[in-house]
């Protein structure tokens, strides 16, 4: 299990390759990296135009004030820019740049620019020093932990990637203020995520403080981020290379890659489709519980409070163009299956989740017709009452 402090988290990896995820402020960033054994030289800060406006200057500023020459490159925001055509103009731009392996690679934003930035930082002369410095909840709570980086292709979300583990890792939630309203409330699809798989204490605080959490109050928020990071850091802890327990990361993602992939990236927000895909993911786990498939449009019962917790993310878009045939066909694109089956995460109760391939495909169909139900009842306003 990784240590932690009110102001770190340890990840414990094998062969001193450990790091701290840092709660500090932004302007804290050329101390922190001096603590990681970074020295001042040439750095490539990777950024997106949303991020830029508010945070670069000043981060760039706080570099050059301790010997630091950063250059930096704005990719334009969203979803899209994780494509091989920003990747390549990212190496071009890099290459101009006279680097060595010395180099950091600063990723100063979202889930995005982290996966992409990272690559770039795991690809360029076979492996450049990389911080992460995320901006938006989804990047605190999850995706700049653990060291995964890529880009998406045409046949499916992050097809083309490698591990990358950052140097450091720096978390300041007041930068959240200023994410937009919903990228706040997708990002807490993981926060979520992590409560249903592996801490019934978080899913019940996340219960009781929730006003506090839509109102980004700052200390719950920092809380927030910080016990859902420690969840992620203790399972990366155990499982770096997702052999075994890292898979049940995956929860609501075989369902929510494949919303993505078939509605087309952007449509939905990551966390939007994951949220999605988990009450999918929680129907799915009642047919396994009751051994059969659930006709109704509720999961198991003993899985009510899960579902109802999700239903509170806000969910902007449709499913209504996309045929189930659709969404069962984007699924069999996904990164995590193996020749014969797709994997999916099941929740057994709450703070307890396994790995299971015995599933039908009446079941998986099943369960999309109860996601598409759930996000139509949502785009009405319409709520179906419980017994």
């Amino acid at each position: 299990m990784p240590s932690s402090s009110s102001s770190f988290i340890t990840v414990n990896l094998p062969h001193s390759r450990g790091y701290r995820i840092h709660f500090a402020a932004l302007s804290e960033a050329p101390q922190l990296f001096e603590q990681a054994g970074l020295r001042p030289g040439r750095a490539l800060l990777v950024t997106d135009e949303n991020v830029a406006e508010h945070y670069l200057q000043p981060l760039k500023s706080a570099l050059e004030d301790a010997g630091w020459t950063p250059r930096s490159r704005i990719i334009p925001a969203g979803e899209a820019s994780k494509s091989s055509e920003v990747l390549g103009r990212l190496y071009d731009w890099a290459l101009e740049q006279s680097i060595d392996r010395k180099t950091l690679v600063i990723a100063l934003g979202g889930g995005v620019v982290g996966d992409l930035a990272g690559y770039l930082a795991a690809t360029l002369l076979r492996g450049l020093p990389l911080v992460q410095i995320p901006t938006s909840l989804i990047a605190q709570a999850d995706s700049s932990i653990g060291g995964k980086t890529g880009i998406n292709h045409p046949a499916g979300k992050n097809l083309i990637g490698a591990f990358c583990q950052p140097r450091l890792v720096l978390v300041d939630t007041s930068v959240l203020s200023t994410l937009p309203e919903r990228d706040y409330t997708s990002g807490l699809a993981e926060v979520v995520k992590h409560a249903l798989i592996a801490d019934t204490r978080l899913f019940d605080w996340l219960e009781g403080r929730w006003d506090d959490i839509l109102l980004r109050e700052h200390d719950t928020v920092r809380e927030m981020v910080h016990r859902s990071a420690s969840i992620k850091a203790a399972i990366v802890a155990e499982d770096e290379r997702e052999t075994g327990k890292r898979k049940l990361l995956n929860f609501g993602h075989t369902f929510g890659h494949a919303i993505e992939r078939a509605a087309g990236y952007g449509v939905f927000t990551h966390g939007e489709a994951v949220a999605v895909g988990m009450r999918a993911a929680l129907h799915l786990s009642g047919s396994v519980q009751s051994g059969r498939v659930i006709q109704e449009e509720s999961p198991a019962r003993d899985l009510d409070l899960a579902d109802a917790l999700v239903s509170r993310i806000p969910v902007v878009g449709s499913l209504e163009g996309l045929s189930v045939k659709a969404l069962m066909a984007a699924m069999q694109t996904d990164k995590k299956r193996d020749a014969e089956h797709l994997h999916f995460v099941v929740l057994n109760e709450i703070g307890e989740a396994r790995m299971t391939d015995d599933i039908s495909s009446e079941a998986v169909e099943a369960a999309w017709n109860y996601a598409k139900a759930v996000v139509r009842r949502q785009e009405t306003g319409g709520r179906k009452t419980r017994d």
